[in-house]
């Protein structure tokens, strides 16, 4: 039996992929008992900051294309993206809770997956430790102990407001370019109205701001106030960027986007709003958005500490710990950031458990794809490691190819026929 440790979406896909091979699994997970700051539901693979798993792109998106490798290798969170989705134009957004309820309901149905509620506090012999950035405190030391401590960063989420308090007068529904079917409620701003926007955001009091320290804040969640800080125009550029919406004919000055946030349409969330403000704060100064003016918050923003293990020390490119191989880390905690590259993880590291609990070598994926870019990113020698996402920055290039369009087709269908060799070695058929 391989004992898996955390249920979130790297626990719940290595979980999967190894009961689905024949491994019976205990997978552990200290909700309901205890929760971290950032969750609150009670199923498996909660997802926290946004409903978002980006891109569906597969030949113009590195994270369409890691999705794509995903669903090649039978992946869990592919499967229950599937069946859970809302409308996003050219994203993939699912409810939430139909996606946690998916994942919870497969798990627990699973004959060879035993699970436990219960907080670990000690690292095993062997197993997957999938704990996530949150790690609750006594594993953690248990870490620290172990491997010299750990990096942090800190880590921002969205407010949602109900549908009905939205003043639709004041919004048109549209994707950006067009793409999809007017999936986006889009809430316009004059100049004027932006202008005072910025104004006050940047002189809302935050939360806890003495916690914090502006170099441990991962760039790709920023809080929209310390992005509105770096200049007046920098949200016209970013989360608040008119380009590719019209309404009657003309681009408005500005745009916030809201999306879906369940499937029956009831709820939404402030596309690329991270914030770190006070919760009256946040209700004061983004009510005014004139679409927002009346809004109800279900949930407001919140930011909490992420820790992730300085990997390129510690761990190998199979996800091993480099003095014990038997011991595997999977998700954020291991310096892969985003929620398909966090089930990534788990799934490759479920592969690699499977195989060596089978005798075998583990397998790590050329890195021209994502999923084996990815893995050997996080163990590269690294003196100032961070946290990485999908990108094709990762990846092997083609040299002689000019055209972008051209070249992503290319490294697409490179990472999709490595992904087929990769996924024939691990049912150890002939290539």
């Amino acid at each position: 039996m391989i004992k898996v440790i955390g249920a979130g979406l790297a626990g719940a896909e290595a979980a999967y992929f190894l009961a689905t091979h024949g491994v019976e699994v205990e997978l552990t997970e200290m909700k309901p008992q205890k929760r971290t700051p950032a969750h609150s539901g009670e199923g498996f693979a909660e997802l926290v900051c946004s409903n978002s798993l980006k891109s569906s792109d597969v030949y113009g998106n590195a994270c369409g294309l890691l999705k794509e490798e995903l669903r090649a290798l039978g992946s869990l969170t592919m499967e229950a993206a599937e069946q859970t989705k809302v409308p996003a134009g050219g994203a993939l957004a699912v409810d939430r809770e139909k996606f946690s309820a998916y994942i919870t309901e497969k798990l627990k149905r699973h004959e060879r997956v035993h699970i436990v509620c219960r907080e670990e506090s000690e690292l095993p012999e062997s197993g997957i430790i999938a704990t996530g950035p949150l790690t609750s405190e006594p594993l953690s030391k248990a870490i620290e102990g172990a491997f010299g401590g750990g990096l942090h960063f800190y880590d921002a989420t969205a407010p949602v407001v109900s549908a009905d308090s939205i003043d639709y007068s004041k919004t048109f529904s549209q994707s950006r370019y067009g793409k999809g079917e007017g999936d986006y409620i889009n809430c316009p701003l004059t100049k004027e109205e932006y202008e005072t926007f910025v104004k006050e955001l940047v002189s809302a009091e935050r939360a806890q701001l003495h916690a914090f320290e502006k170099r441990e804040i991962f760039e790709g969640c920023m809080p929209v106030e310390i992005m509105a800080s770096r200049g007046r125009e920098t949200l016209r550029f970013g989360m608040l960027k008119p380009v590719g919406l019209e309404t009657e004919g003309v681009r408005p000055y500005a745009v916030l986007q809201l999306r879906r946030e369940n499937e029956a349409g009831t709820a939404y969330g402030l596309v690329g709003f991270q914030t770190n403000l006070k919760f009256g704060e946040q209700k004061r100064v983004f009510s005014l958005i004139p679409a927002l003016k009346n809004a109800e918050f279900e949930r407001y923003g919140v930011m909490h500490r992420n820790t992730f293990l300085e990997s390129p020390k510690i761990l190998n490119a199979d996800f091993s710990v480099k003095n014990n191989p038997n011991l595997f880390f999977a998700g954020q905690i291991t310096g892969v950031e985003g929620y398909v590259e966090s089930a990534m993880s788990g799934l490759l590291a479920g592969v690699q458990a499977y195989l060596r609990a089978n005798g075998r070598e583990t397998l790590v994926p050329e890195d021209t794809c994502v999923c084996g870019a990815l893995s050997r990113y996080i163990a590269a020698p690294n003196k100032h490691f961070q946290p990485m996402n999908a990108s094709y920055g990762v990846l092997r290039p083609i040299e002689g190819v000019r055209d972008k369009k051209e070249k992503k087709r290319l490294l697409g269908e490179r990472a999709l026929r490595e992904i087929a060799r990769f996924r024939t070695l691990i049912e150890d058929k002939k290539e």
